[in-house]
């Protein structure tokens, strides 16, 4: 599986769009937070970070939630632990 950033961004906003499919890719800023920018409650933050979880098997522990918060952080704790 490929680390570097562009393929990441492009599966983590392709995994948010699969729960929130209204989400266009184009229109998201990588640095801001990421719930401001698409209306996601709570179950659906938590389905968006168990897809993370699934896809790329990687344990993300609830007192790491906080600091996902733009997709740069996604993206920046991804790449870190799949190293």
């Amino acid at each position: 599986m490929s680390t570097d950033r562009p393929t990441l961004m492009a599966t983590v906003v392709a995994l948010l769009r699969a729960i929130a499919p209204e989400v266009e890719a184009e229109t998201l800023a990588p640095a801001r937070p990421l719930r401001q920018q698409v209306d996601l409650d709570s179950m659906d933050w938590l389905n968006f970070l168990m897809s993370l979880h699934e896809h790329f098997g990687v344990t993300i522990p609830e007192a790491d939630y906080a600091g996902l918060v733009s997709l740069d952080n996604v993206v920046d704790y991804l790449q870190a632990r799949l190293k």
